[in-house]
């Protein structure tokens, strides 16, 4: 496909680097020459240096023959604007990133009005991922699939856990766990295992499962699933304002630190059920003040990673609170994993996710679309939903008779309401929700799951 990126920023560069490698044709553009030219240098792409609204501009970069534009600046007007000229000037689909909480009550309208495929908010989608966390707030991450029914949980064995030392395949004769371990993350090396894996202490663990059995199967090694009563924010940016909202939606106290003076000032307003402190949240005495010790969960949710990275380690060391930390910048991912910081939250890489789903979904025409993706592993691996649509090669076939590729794991299939952890003689059917876990990358329908025998049927 033919994709044009539209801002150089964050979230414009993870686009251009991974919709490159996944075999698209893909131009940047963006008023920073530096940046442009960065980026052309870095992958095979290629760059233009101008604004998204000029119209001569993105004729220049080919909107007239691309099949999508993402506009991705750091302005919600400049992005829709862009992607207007856009469906005005060629005939492409177009996605627009638009932050404004004033925006966001008006997604449907927008995407009707401006006729946009996607509209996408980083904050609101980071903060959904927060509080889905805060449900089950034993688990590192939650991802949801199947519209909610089917969960990939990543959590940590702890010293003591029944797990430790115990082989994959001994977990349902044992502990009557009704889950399917899917990858496991030990010292950086990533591995889908099978049944004979032993599972050792402070291995990062994700597990597939209906939301009901995970629950149940955290609670039989030991773990507690009760959700949290009440949470203290430190920083008051966007990702605070909606998940303050969801919270208290949810009967969840909120308490929210916050340096900026006005900024308190419109968070009071506009979140009146939360307590609003200003102060620096790096104060450690303001901190225990406002009963850090006492709270059950805490977020670090500054403009600043290095920040959020101290504020959540100083608040583990408080009590066994859990933490939440968001990252924008660091790249050091190595590091970031052996630190104690249970969930962290990277809004570029969430907003990269949807938009990539997107894109793989548009470049197909075969009939089982990616529905839904998430990258897990530190983004070293996927979990994909397929929606069986037609009579594809896969159907009615035993998993152990498909000519599966490596490092590929049918883990979950949905039937009516009905979730199956697969075995070597279940099949998939047209109308199934089918989850696959893979280390591979571009994905687009669910017989790329097949070596060439097979899919070429």
């Amino acid at each position: 496909m033919q994709i044009i990126i539209v801002g150089c920023g964050k979230v414009g560069s993870t686009l251009a680097e991974q919709l490159s490698r996944e075999d698209n044709d893909v131009t940047i553009l963006d008023i920073n020459g530096h940046r442009v030219e960065q980026l052309v240098n870095e992958y095979d792409i290629m760059g233009y240096i101008g604004s998204g609204i000029s119209f001569d501009t993105l004729v220049e970069a080919g909107v007239k023959k691309a099949d999508l534009l993402i506009a991705v600046t750091g302005s919600d007007e400049l992005n829709l604007m862009c992607c207007l000229i856009a469906r005005k000037a060629g005939d492409c689909q177009t996605i627009a990133r638009v932050r404004n909480p004033e925006y966001s009550k008006e997604t449907e309208f927008l995407k009707k009005e401006l006729g946009l495929a996607m509209v996408i908010n980083p904050e609101l989608t980071a903060a959904g991922e927060a509080a889905r966390v805060l449900r089950l707030p034993t688990a590192i991450s939650v991802e949801v699939f199947a519209k909610g029914k089917i969960e990939v949980l990543k959590f940590r064995i702890k010293a003591g856990s029944p797990l430790c030392n115990m082989e994959i395949q001994e977990i349902g004769p044992k502990l009557k766990g009704d889950i399917l371990v899917c990858v496991v993350e030990r010292g950086g090396v990533i591995t889908i295992p099978n049944g004979t894996f032993v599972l050792q202490e402070r291995d990062n663990v994700y597990i597939v499962g209906a939301q009901k059995k995970t629950a149940e199967f955290f609670r039989r090694i030991g773990i507690g699933s009760k959700p949290v009563d009440n949470i203290m924010i430190v920083g008051g940016g966007k990702i605070s304002y909606y998940l303050s909202h969801m919270l208290l939606a949810n009967g969840i106290d909120v308490k929210i630190i916050e340096k900026d003076a006005a900024c308190c000032e419109m968070l009071s307003q506009k979140i009146p059920g939360a307590t609003v402190i200003q102060g620096d949240g790096s104060d450690k005495a303001l901190l225990m003040e406002e009963g850090l010790k006492r709270a059950d969960s805490f977020a670090a949710l500054t403009g600043m990673d290095e920040e959020n990275i101290f504020l959540s380690l100083y608040a583990k060391t408080q009590s066994d609170i859990k933490t939440i930390t968001k990252i924008n910048r660091i790249s050091f991912d190595e590091v970031v994993d052996s630190l104690d910081l249970d969930t962290v939250i990277y809004p570029k890489d969430i907003t990269a996710e949807y938009i990539i789903r997107y894109a793989r979904a548009l470049g197909n025409s075969i009939g089982s679309n990616v529905e839904t993706m998430h990258r897990i592993a530190g983004g070293k691996v996927e979990a994909l939903e397929f929606v069986i649509r037609e009579n594809a090669p896969v159907v009615n076939i035993p998993l152990i008779d498909l000519n599966l590729k490596n490092d590929i794991l049918v883990a979950c299939i949905q039937r009516g309401h009905q979730i199956i952890l697969p075995r070597g003689n279940d099949c998939m059917q047209v109308g199934d929700s089918v989850i696959v876990i893979t280390s591979r990358t571009g994905l687009k329908d669910i017989r790329d799951i097949l070596g060439k025998s097979r899919a070429g049927q």
